[in-house]
């Protein structure tokens, strides 16, 4: 397709922008796409391989990734192998996190990235507060107990949990995300302690009921229960590690809802078999789409499908603006949602 203009940030398309899409999205979000841009879909819904990848990268004016494709400086230099460079003048990332995409490698390639942020806020905190409140209640274990058939009835002594009220509750990244959980967590008669690489005003600290802790390894040693809402990236790369879930209470809770590699997965399986932590909500693995078999059998353990974001609206929304995005591009205009290369 013909290019008008062409500088460093933004790139004006005569005619419609040719548009790679690499997993379904809403048919409402596909329809659009298909109005305004010349797309190509991927009606099979499966992962693309790194050969496919760089094709459609080849290919393409916008590729529209999601979280589970890997894009790398090797795979970029190859799909502007042999060329006057790379075709694709943007990557219009479908979600918030963009760990999985080489940002120096974009940039040197004149590649503007944009993602969907503050989408999925709202969602996440949701799902987060649900497990908080459903570990320490053993509600993944109190309904395996009637969907196997195995309650007898109501006694005494039966399934009991914890009280959460009163409890205090470590979040570890207080972001968009980090400050919702706060919110809810409040409502619940929650002890909210945070740590963040950079200290919230006191405006909001006392708006949310939350201190800071600024000693990550303290912070950890003292909550009832440890959620973690950090992106992902080196400096986080199993964040809680043995020696740190060494440091927790005995018959603390954690709860993970944003990245599977922040924890030391075997560290985990292992304080969770030895009785130490008293369990976990898990929404997110360090091998996706695989987890570990032991976690699925510990019954203190609730393991969920990566549904922090899976809601209608949300991916709806997420959809409508990675078209924004596209179209402020393809128009000469930079995008409002163009991520820098500092960001995490």
């Amino acid at each position: 397709m013909p290019i008008v203009t062409d500088t460093p940030t933004t790139r004006r398309v005569a005619g419609k922008p040719r548009v790679h899409v690499t997993r379904r999205l809403l048919p409402s979000v596909e329809a659009r796409m298909a109005e305004l841009f010349d797309v190509t879909l991927n009606e099979e819904d499966r992962p693309l391989s790194r050969a496919e990848l760089v094709a459609a990268l080849r290919g393409s004016d916008v590729l529209v990734p999601t979280v589970t494709d890997r894009i790398d400086a090797a795979m970029l230099a190859e799909a502007a192998d042999g060329t006057d460079g790379l075709r694709t003048g943007l990557i219009a990332n479908f979600g918030a996190g963009i760990e999985h995409i080489d940002l120096s490698a974009a940039r040197a390639c004149k590649v503007i990235v944009t993602n969907t942020p503050g989408v999925f806020t709202d969602d996440t905190a949701d799902l987060t507060m649900m497990l908080i409140l459903s570990v320490p209640r053993r509600l993944g274990e109190g309904s395996r107990l009637v969907r196997d058939g195995r309650w007898t009835g109501w006694a005494p002594s039966q399934m009991l949990g914890h009280r959460i009220g009163g409890r205090r509750l470590g979040i570890v990244g207080m972001g968009r995300i980090g400050q919702a959980v706060a919110h809810r967590a409040r409502a619940f008669g929650l002890e909210i302690v945070y740590h963040n690489r950079h200290r919230l005003p006191a405006s909001i600290e006392n708006m949310l009921g939350a201190r800071h802790e600024a000693d990550l390894d303290r912070l950890i040693a003292e909550t009832d229960i440890l959620t973690l809402h950090c992106p992902a990236s080196r400096d986080t790369h199993r964040l809680l590690d043995a020696r740190r879930i060494a440091l927790m209470k005995p018959d603390a809770f954690v709860i993970n809802t944003a990245r599977g590699d922040l924890i030391d997965e075997e560290a985990l399986i292992a304080a969770l078999q030895s009785g130490h932590l008293g369990g976990a909500g898990l929404d997110v693995y360090a091998s996706e789409p695989a987890v570990d078999p032991r976690l699925i059998a510990l019954p203190n353990v609730i393991t969920l499908p990566h549904l922090g974001s899976a809601t209608i609206e949300g991916r709806e929304h997420a959809g409508e603006k990675v078209v924004a995005n596209i179209r402020f591009w393809a128009d000469g205009h930079r995008p409002p949602d163009q991520v820098l290369e500092g960001w995490a």
